[in-house]
């Protein structure tokens, strides 16, 4: 019997990340702007408080996608039913890609979020309605991500070509 210790890891490390991404955009959307914001109003205190958590943030959310991507590839290969990245052969490669397409969707708009929030200039009323929205969409969108995992995580558990 092969060693588990090593897919163990691997799959701890895959969860750790998708924990700190995803969690962390729903502690800050749903419980650390909102309370920031009923406290300290809309002023310049809040302003730069929100752009230092940013930064703060950030740099895990960073580590996160990468870590996701190194330890998705490792992943991907012990899973007997994925036939390649943007694979539709089978209902595991059809799930997988379109979570891959999800996440892809996901690092634009953070990426976008971060262009937006790294501006040099104030953040006005709409600019700041422009970055709640596109926190929520990749709230939603990691929430998918997490369904769509739990459904392929089934179906690669439930189906395994025997080798």
């Amino acid at each position: 019997m092969p060693n588990p210790l090593t897919p163990a890891l691997v799959t701890f490390l895959h969860d750790l990340f998708t924990a700190i991404w995803i969690g962390g955009m729903i502690s800050l959307g749903l419980v650390t702007l909102p309370a920031i914001r009923a406290q300290l109003g809309q002023g310049p205190e809040t302003q730069r408080l929100v752009q230092a958590i940013f930064r703060r943030l950030s740099v895990l959310a960073k580590v996160s996608i990468v870590g996701l991507i190194v330890t998705g590839l490792l992943l991907s290969r012990r899973a007997t039913l994925w036939q390649g990245l943007f694979s539709t052969g089978n209902v595991y490669s059809l799930v997988l890609t379109i979570k891959h397409v999800v996440v892809i969707m996901m690092v634009g708009i953070a990426a976008v979020r971060a262009s937006v929030l790294s501006a040099n200039r104030p953040l006005k009323p709409s600019r700041n309605r422009l970055l709640a929205a596109l926190l929520l969409a990749n709230i939603v969108l990691g929430i998918v991500v997490l369904a769509l995992s739990a459904y392929g995580a089934v179906i690669n558990n439930v189906c395994v070509v025997p080798r």
